[in-house]
Order: C-alpha cells, then structure tokens, then sequence
C-alpha cells in the first residue's frame, strides 16, 4: 500500500509506466499487457481508490481531477517524479486529468479505449443509462452484475473470464464513486490541452467505440489514433501484444 492506495509493481531498470484501469477492471485486469511488455519496464499499476483494498476518495461524488490528486500521491510516495501514463476506458479520464495537473510529470501519454466522460455539472443527476450502472450494481451484487455486462466487453471469448472476475470483484461504494466521476468527466472539452498522446480502440469495441476515439483524435491533433483488429473493448487483455507494441516507444522514451 502506497497512499492508502494498493498497487501491483514490477519493478524494473527502465523508464516507469503508469496503468490506471477503467470501471469494472482492477490492477490485475493489466497482467496479460505487463507479460507482454519488456522485462525491464518498471510498471505501477494501481487499484483505483475505492477498488481493492485502496481507500476511497473524497467528496462522495468526485471527479477525475480527485483521482488524479491521489496519483500525485502515489507516485510521490514512489519517488516518481515523471512517467509514461497509460489509461483504460475511465482510466482515460483519470489520466487526463493528472496530466493537466502536472505537465513536467508525464513523459508520454497513452488513451486505451478511451471514455470520453459525461460532462455533467457538479451536484446534477447523473444521465439515466449512467445511473443505472449504480443501480444494477446494488440489485444484482457483483457476480450477477458481471454476469450481465461482462460479454459486452470482448470480443475474444478467452478474454472473458478475466474480465469477469475483475467486474465481480467491485464493491459498490467504490464503484458508484467512479460511475460519478465518469458522469463528471469530459475529455473532449480537456483534450486541446493535452500532450500528444497515443489513442486506441478496439475494432470491435461497443462500449467505447472507434468513434469516440475518432472524435477524441480529431479534438488532440498531436495525438495518433489506432484502431486495433480483432479486439473489443478489453483491449489489453485481448491484444496484450499489438498494445505493447503501440507503448514500445513511450518506455524507450520516458
């Protein structure tokens, strides 16, 4: 634990990247992505606050930017000082906001099936299809939660297990925190201020699709979009390779 939050490291010689995970996956939601990387990447992939062992953020209903205040945490907790910051899905967000906060900290930038965010007001209702996630979630319990909305992920059958699993592990305070702060993101609105980053998206991917990664590409034009064959929305865990092929540069740089 680093910063009352739990993290997954492998530590190695070379430069640091950062993982931050979307809504219904974990640290370990990144293990096929980290096989896949060279041996000598030091990695940190955190549980986000409220997911695992790691403490809640506050207010009660937050937005990235209070995920990203925690990541400052960490890393200076690590004694990381600048790093390569991967998002996934909400992670996006997350990772959005931390290089907002802290340019001179991110060495490169990478967006993975990007969620672009809600927009919604401080204090508003969050929309009705946002909602209903909190509200599946406390009907249904975790494993039947998963169960529900696990397949809608992949596209690779062999991928949904592990999917699965991380969406039956969540907990319901931790989660509607991060259903707020999805609700109050919006990263179009942030993305001219962003460094050049490396967005993409599964070609089969429902959840988030090519088109918003079309549209977050258009709003950051030093940006690069790829668009990944044969993978849904769990791009790390059905194409660990293409993916670590797409971060070579960002850990040869960082």
């Amino acid at each position: 634990m680093v910063a009352d939050t739990a993290v997954l490291r492998r530590v190695g010689a070379g430069p640091s990247l950062v993982l931050l995970h979307g809504i219904g996956s974990n640290a370990e939601s990144w293990r096929p992505l980290v096989a896949a990387l060279p041996p000598a990447a030091d990695i940190v992939a955190w549980w986000a606050p409220g997911y695992g062992a790691s403490a809640p953020v506050h207010p009660e209903r937050p937005a990235p930017e209070d995920y990203a205040a925690r990541l400052t945490l960490v890393l200076d907790a690590l004694n990381l000082h600048r790093v390569a910051v991967v998002g996934h899905s909400l992670g996006c967000l997350f990772a959005g906001a931390f290089a907002l906060a802290h340019p001179s900290r991110v060495a490169s930038l990478a967006l993975l099936s990007p969620a672009l965010g809600y927009g919604v007001p401080p204090a508003a209702a969050l929309p009705p299809n946002v909602q209903a996630r909190i509200d599946d979630l406390a009907e249904l319990g975790p494993l039947a939660f998963a169960a529900k909305r696990a397949a809608r992920l992949v596209h690779k059958p062999e991928a949904l297990p592990g999917v699965r699993a991380a969406m039956a592990s969540v907990n319901l305070a931790g989660y509607a925190q991060a259903v707020h702060a999805l609700g109050a993101g919006d990263l179009l609105r942030d993305a001219p201020r962003l460094p050049p980053a490396i967005i993409a998206c599964g070609e089969f991917d429902v959840v988030t699709p090519p088109t918003n990664a079309a549209a977050l590409h258009a709003a950051l034009p030093s940006s690069t979009l790829h668009i990944v064959p044969e993978a849904g929305h769990a791009l790390p865990q059905e194409q660990p390779a293409a993916v670590a092929a797409l971060l070579a540069g960002m850990i040869a740089d960082g």
